[in-house]
Formats: C-alpha cells, structure tokens, sequence
C-alpha cells in the first residue's frame, strides 16, 4: 500500500505538489481522472435520456412526409428544416457516444449546428411548419415571440426566460433541454430602428439582438426557475446544443430586394421609360432571393445575421395552394367545417368553384393561408347561427354566389318520405 498511496490508481501518475490525489478506501485518484470519471457519467445520463425520445430517429424524408400532411407547397423550406432536425438528431447521437469517429484521423471532429432563418410573409405557413415539426421530434420544443423580449433590466421578457420554457418544456431536465430546439417568431420585429426624434432607446429591438447574440452561438446561462413552494431555483444550461430557428415576415423588405435586383430601376427625363411591373411568379418567389446584406440593410446587425447561417424561404401562395390548403391537410378548413356540421347531422358541401373563390377573397385581403378562416368564417355564420333551431336541414351547398354575396347556402331538408321511414326505423 505504501507504493499505491503515492499514485493514481487509474492513471499511475506520482504525487506531486501540482498533483494532488484524492484518497479512498483502497486507492487513490488525481484531478485529471475525476474530470474524465465525470465526463464518462454525464455520457451514461445523457444517452440514457437519449434512447428514449431518438430511439429511432426519423431520416430527412420522413420528417418532409410528416410535415406534407399539414403544410401544403414549401418544399425547399420543409427539406431544409428536415435536414436541419436530421443533423441534430446525429449531433445529439455524437454527443451520447452512440456514433463513433468516422474519419480516418485521429482528431475528434465536433460538428457545429447550423442555425436556421425562415423568410416569408404573412400566412405562408412559418408558424405551422415549426410548431408541426415540434410534434414529431423527440426533443423538447419552444415557441417563443420575439416582440414580448426586451433588454435585461427593462419590464417585459428577457431572453433567458426562453431556457426557462426549454426547461420546463423538459419537466426540469436539464440535459434534455440543452437538445432542444427553440423556435423564435416575428424575429423582424426586433429589426434596428432609425433614431427617434425623442432619443428613446430601442430596447425591444438591437438591445435583444445584442442580448441573443451569445445564446443563439453557445454559452453557460444561469436560468431560474421556480421549483416546489415558489422557491426559486437555478439550473445552469449550456446553449451548445440547442437548435435555435428564427422566423418573420420581413415586411418591406421586398423593396430592398427589388432595388438590388434591378425590379425598381426609375429613370427621369423626356424618354424615360415607365417602370416595369415585376413578373407575379418573380414576386412571389421574391424572399428566395435574399442575401445577409438584405437582412443588413433591413435593420439586423451583422453578427446576429452571421448566426443563422441558414436561410429558407417561403413564398407567397397562389389560388391553387389556398385550395389544396383548404381541402388536402389533416385538420384542412373545410373538414374542420364538416365536423361542425356534422355534430348536428348536417351534411355540408363545397363546390369546386366555390373553393376557388375563397382562395381569390384571401388574397385579395393579402393575408395569405391565414385568411382562409375569417371568409369560410364569414360565409358560414349565419347558417350556423340559425342551423341548431332547424332540425328538418340535412345538406348544406356553398356555391360561387355565396361568397360575392349575391346568393344564399343552399339547404336540403327532410322530405314527409324521410320523415315517415324514420319513424318507422324508430318505431
């Protein structure tokens, strides 16, 4: 024993007085063995928590199909967010020890995540797509606005309570909330603002760009909680991890976008020629052709651009998209309706011409797939207002004419022969 109290009993490495050993009942330990002896056991936590929600995680074109049965069009945007899932899952594997090194050298590579940013205007399904692909993945996932943020010290939000939603989304797991993935919406708002005429400071705006920088890259937050009692409790969570994808409509920066493609190019002078109207199928694939210097201009700083290194658009929809969105998705509009309709054993009908009316008022209201519902809405309330106190209606048809207000739902009710075959089935 005398020999062994003076060195490692893992490593064999001699005492010293820069190397101090930490005793035990038969052995002893140096600093540099208890870092490693840690390491090895988060390892076991992690993929312990790890089997459990990625057991099988889903390949890029699974996760696209999922999200084919809720978001109609955008593919290049829905194979991006596939692929971006794809790589965190594999990361989160690295991380667990489940994958091992695949190069050839002897260096361990550690794969970097790579940040997403979703451009597209109001209605394209941004919000939808996200909160989708939060019901397929085995990590947890938030949904945070960007427009309830503001700068630490002011009322309102700070961005740590983003991590604390993480968290709690993980029922207090801290390893499992540093997998997740956080989903921040209308990131435009927090665009830069020219300077007011009162020299307000922008504290909703470049302070929470500043204050994100460091937690979109990856660093250690001291996040607080409230635990049992209302006590409040602290979890430091490291942001290494976490997938972090960004969302807005980008509202004017289309002019940006025209200006540096040549689309708004104005002469002055006798032989002037008129502007020339951009291409609808150029406009409305517009936001595909956005660069950081877009985003520059538009009012993000540059680091904050530089860390979404990936970005997607999503174009506006046209009438056939409205229509298929009316009718192909699981939870489409017009079952929806169906199913109200249906718990009054009414049967309700869209006709083919109607169908392509509704996408013609949604885009005329320029709000895209998201006013869809406020015209079925519309069209539909005073039948259903009047329809509980007339039980003799089986069939309602919406026609063209509903929709431009020059003609009624039209309704089938029971014939004296239903009546009668009814209460004999009864009887």
């Amino acid at each position: 024993m005398g020999s062994d109290a003076s060195t490692c009993s893992f490593c064999g490495v001699p005492q010293a007085p820069d190397v101090p050993l930490i005793a035990g009942i038969d052995g002893h330990i140096c600093e540099s063995c208890v870092q490693l002896a840690s390491k090895v056991v988060g390892n076991w936590g992690r993929k312990r928590n790890l089997q459990k929600p990625l057991e099988k995680p889903p390949i890029p074109e699974e996760i696209k199909q999922h999200l084919d049965r809720y978001v109609i069009g955008q593919e290049a945007a829905k194979e991006t967010l596939a692929v971006a899932v794809y790589n965190h899952y594999k990361r989160l594997k690295a991380e667990s020890g489940e994958l091992t090194q695949a190069l050839g050298d002897n260096d361990t590579v550690e794969v970097e995540k790579s940040n997403v940013l979703l451009l597209g205007g109001s209605g394209t399904g941004k919000t939808l797509l996200v909160s989708t692909l939060a019901r397929i993945v085995g990590v947890p996932c938030v949904v945070a606005d960007a427009t309830t943020l503001t700068q630490a010290g002011y009322v309102g939000d700070d961005v740590d309570t983003v991590l604390a939603r993480l968290l709690d989304m993980a029922d207090g797991d801290r390893d499992l909330a540093e997998w997740g993935i956080v989903y921040i919406d209308e990131i435009d708002k927090l665009a830069r603002r020219g300077e007011g005429s009162h020299g307000t400071r922008d504290v909703s705006g470049e302070g929470v760009q500043q204050a994100l920088l460091k937690l979109v890259e990856g660093t250690r937050v001291d996040v607080s909680v409230k635990g049992r009692r209302n006590q409040s409790e602290h979890q430091v969570i490291d942001t290494r991890n976490i997938l972090f994808i960004a969302g807005g409509a980008f509202a004017g920066i289309e002019q940006v976008l025209e200006k540096r493609l040549g689309h708004s190019a104005v002469s002055i002078g006798f032989h002037a020629e008129p502007p020339k109207e951009p291409d609808p199928q150029v406009k409305a694939r517009l936001y595909e052709h956005t660069h950081p210097d877009d985003l520059r201009q538009f009012g993000l700083i540059p680091e904050f651009i530089g860390r979404f290194p990936i970005l997607t658009a999503l174009h506006d929809l046209d009438e056939e998209a409205l229509v298929r969105i009316l009718t192909e998705p699981r939870n489409a509009l017009v079952r929806q309706y169906r199913q109200l309709f249906a718990y009054e054993g009414v049967e309700l009908e869209f006709l083919p011409e109607a169908l392509s009316a509704i996408a013609r008022e949604a885009i005329a209201r320029g709000t895209g797939a998201r006013g869809l519902r406020s015209v079925v809405e519309g069209i539909l309330q005073r039948t259903m207002f009047h329809l509980p106190s007339m039980p003799d209606v089986v069939r309602c048809v919406v026609t063209e004419a509903c929709i431009d207000g020059s003609g009624e739902i039209e309704m089938e009710r029971k014939t004296p022969s239903d009546e009668f075959a009814a209460a004999q089935q009864h009887g």
